[in-house]
Formats: structure tokens, sequence, C-alpha cells
């Protein structure tokens, strides 16, 4: 970690998180962020649903909710972006505070609640997106909507046009009744109404599904079932957890979800249970801190990763440190690229 890059973020810590998330951002657009632009190799190259990625390393959903940092985070070092999440109409989310660091435990616990600024200024904002770098967007539901379902399918149809994939993301725990819609029926419904949007759009994009670590074996089945059916392009596994077990500190019982280091075994569980019951390709979440634990989700059975919480405590030049480290593991065990490694492991988590 670069000496400023250290100082900067011993100073962030020092404050509110949430104001701390604001202002990195800002510093990021005033061009305090790393400057490299995405790793790359023949090993690292790798293919997902069709999009062409320099590197499977993407930034999880939540750190640019409203796409305001498109151009300053395409030259970080990931291999993929994805923004939001966007609902139809824009939202304050759930009062303050919301956000809590678990310093100890390399982790955070958020209840934001689908604070953005609505898919009309998301989408033009993505309009003027950096080119060359795959984006995609997290697709939420306004919390008093009376048909959360349907406006899944209306921020498709409105930001589509302007991305590489969507996330349909019925697994955040902090907008009531939301994970009511992981449940076969509903989730079979509502994949219908989002996969019709993306018929209707002039180039149909890939759509994933981003589903809860809190699911039992057979919603875990369910799921894969439902996904099948619907042929969408892969899953997302997974979002954050309500589990609070081991935690540390004064905020360790606050509401909301949790992420970070004390979710990696728990959702690359899910991950590798899920890679059984589909070939679908999946994009591993949680707890990925290091190359090293990148690397184990990939062995577990994911196509690619995403991060977010680890920034927090690592800063942005670890996107750059896990592509390269990937890049070592992956030449050390004898793998010519990345596909040669997926679910390699799998075992080790069954």
């Amino acid at each position: 970690m670069k000496a400023l890059e250290r100082v900067g973020l011993t100073a962030l810590r020092r404050i509110d998180p949430e104001t701390a998330h604001g202002l990195a951002l800002k510093a990021l657009n005033a061009g305090l962020g790393p400057r490299g632009g995405a790793v790359t190799s023949d090993r690292l190259r790798t293919h997902l649903a069709g999009m062409e990625l320099p590197n499977p390393v993407g930034l999880a959903a939540g750190f640019d909710k409203n796409a305001t940092a498109l151009h300053a985070l395409a030259k970080t070092g990931f291999g993929f972006l994805e923004v939001g999440a966007a609902t139809p109409r824009p939202q304050p989310g759930n009062p303050k505070p919301r956000l809590f660091r678990l310093s100890q435990d390399g982790a955070a616990i958020n209840r934001f609640g689908f604070n953005n600024d609505g898919m009309e200024a998301i989408a033009e904002r993505l309009a003027k997106r950096p080119k060359g770098t795959v984006i995609g967007l997290n697709l939420g539901a306004n919390k008093d909507s009376t048909d959360k379902a349907q406006d899944f399918a209306t921020v498709l149809a409105r930001c589509g046009a302007e991305v590489d994939f969507a996330t349909v993301n019925v697994s955040s725990p902090n907008t009531e009744k939301l994970r009511d819609l992981q449940g076969k029926a509903a989730l079979a419904a509502l994949l219908d109404g989002v996969m019709q949007a993306r018929a209707a759009l002039t180039n149909p994009i890939p759509v994933f599904l981003k589903i809860a670590p809190d699911l039992t074996v057979d919603e875990i089945a369910e799921v894969a079932e439902v996904a099948n059916a619907a042929r969408i392009a892969g899953i997302i596994a997974t979002n954050t957890t309500l589990d609070r077990d081991g935690l540390h500190g004064p905020h360790r019982a606050e509401a909301g979800g949790l992420s970070g280091q004390p979710l990696f075994e728990k959702s690359t569980r899910v991950l590798a249970q899920l890679s059984t019951l589909t070939d679908l390709p999946i994009i591993g979440v949680g707890g990925v801190g290091s190359a090293e634990q990148a690397y184990q989700k990939i062995r577990a059975g994911a196509s690619a990763v995403q991060l977010y919480t680890a920034l927090v405590y690592s800063g942005l030049s670890l996107v750059g440190n896990i592509a390269k480290g990937l890049d070592q593991l992956l030449a050390r065990d004898g793998f010519a690229n990345v596909a040669e490694a997926v679910r390699s492991g799998r075992s080790d988590w069954l």
C-alpha cells in the first residue's frame, strides 16, 4: 500500500463511515486513486456470459450507487464494475446512521435501504460511461412500491441500453419483504418479467441473480431450479448476511447486512453448493480481501469475483494486488486461464 493511500485511509477511518465513503468517491474523481487501468494477462482474461473481461476481479454493487465515479473507477484495476442499486424513483434510504465499521473483524454492517438518485439520473450518467470498461447495473425496488417485482423490469427497461449486464437484487436484507421474492413461485414470476424486459431491449444483455447467503440447502436448490428455467446468464453468490456469530466491537449487534471477512466461509460454501446444481456461471462475492481468497472462490466454483468491504481497510491498490496475485497463483498451479481453475477445489467446501 502506498504511503499516501495509507494516510488517507487512516484519516477516513476517524470520521463517520458514510461521510468517509462520500469523501472517498470525491477523492477518486479528483484523480487521487490508482490510474493504471485494468490489470490483465493471458491467464487473467475471462469470458463471462458473453462478456470479455481483462481480469475476473470486479467491483460489487453499493460502492458507486449512483454511477458518479465510473471514469475514475475504470482506471483502478478492476476487470468489471457494477453500480447501483437503482430503483425506479429516487429514495433517501433508511435513517442515519446506517453504516458501521467492525474494524476488528475486517467487516461492515449496513442498512442503507437502496438509497439512490433513481433510474433516470443514473441512466443519464451511464450514457456518458467510459468506453472499453464492462459495466453492470444492480436493479432494485422502491421501498414503498406496491409491485416490487415490476420495479426490477422497469429499471432494466430504462437503463438496459446503457450497461453490459444487469443484476436482479432480491437478497438485500434492508428493504422490507424484499427477500420474500427469493421464494420459488415469486422468484419465477419476477424473473419472467425481467426477462421479458430484457427481450425488448435492442441489445439484450446478460441478467444475473444475486442471492442471500442465509438460504437453506433446500432454498438454494429451488433458486438453482428457477434460475435454470428462467435462462438467466448467471448467479451472484452472495449478498450480505444477517448472521452475527463471532463478531467483536460495539457495533456487532446493529441491524442490517454484514459484509467483509466474517462472510467469506459462509458465502463460499453457498457458492460451492450452488455450483453443483447449475452450470450457470457464478460470480463469487463475500469476504474477498486477498488474491488467495479470490482464488479460493474460483476453485470453489466462481468464474469471477467481486469485492467492496475490503477496500475500506486496504484501499483501491488492493484491486491490482489481487489481480496480480491471482495471476501468480494460476501460474503456480499450472492453469492456463481462470476457466481451467473453476471448481478445481470445490470438494473442499462441500
